[in-house]
């Protein structure tokens, strides 16, 4: 009776593992994560505009400044490039001459060229940021696979009007590039923070 019971347990063991054993044998296939290549960034430190310009600030030590070339760029034009992250921030400078008119032209088309991008833009937010040294600037970011994440401009209202666009080369994957965005508008928020603008007595 022992030995039969015994047989018993064995068989019922053996079924237990057929029926639940190979199932388990067989992984469950759970796709991965997308993954996106390593992006080495440098330590963020700046360095001073030179003084040929209407405005000065601290720029990125990874950038190098370069002048607009666009055929109707005007004085003052300039681009900061990245050249290892194959990023750049363009600069356009105008005066205001102490026209309000003047000054919404100059506002509503920092709005329009944003909105050039509506096509594969998945949102935009515009906001007023108040700085540290007391000024105001208008951010306006992008969200998607669009060729400019994040652009701003900064005015005194009488005098001076600086837009600044932040252009990527690649434009195909801007979740993979989120890392560049946000190093770039790091870098400009601190631009910002040390912007002043240079009295007209002042030799440009």
């Amino acid at each position: 009776m022992t030995k039969l019971l015994s047989i018993s347990l064995i068989a019922i063991f053996f079924l237990n593992f057929l029926l639940f054993g190979c199932n388990n044998s067989t992984p469950e296939f759970a796709p991965k994560p997308k993954g996106y290549n390593r992006i080495d960034l440098p330590e963020h430190a700046y360095q001073p505009l030179d003084d040929s310009h209407p405005y000065k600030f601290e720029y990125s030590k990874a950038a190098i400044i370069q002048p607009d070339t666009f055929r109707n760029a005007e004085p003052h034009w300039i681009i900061i490039y990245y050249p290892k992250l194959n990023a750049r921030v363009q600069f356009t400078y105008k005066p205001v001459l102490n026209s309000p008119q003047r000054l919404q032209n100059m506002i509503n088309d920092a709005f329009m060229l944003a909105s050039k991008h509506h096509v594969k833009a998945e949102s935009q937010e515009d906001q007023v940021v108040n700085l540290k040294n007391g000024k105001k600037a208008v951010a306006i970011q992008l969200e998607g696979d669009v060729p400019s994440h994040y652009q701003f401009y900064i005015t005194d209202t009488t005098t001076h009007y600086l837009r600044g666009a932040m252009y990527l080369m690649d434009a195909s994957a801007g979740d993979s590039l989120r890392p560049i965005i946000d190093y770039v508008k790091k870098d400009c928020m601190h631009l910002l923070e040390t912007l002043e603008w240079r009295n007209k007595k002042e030799k440009l």
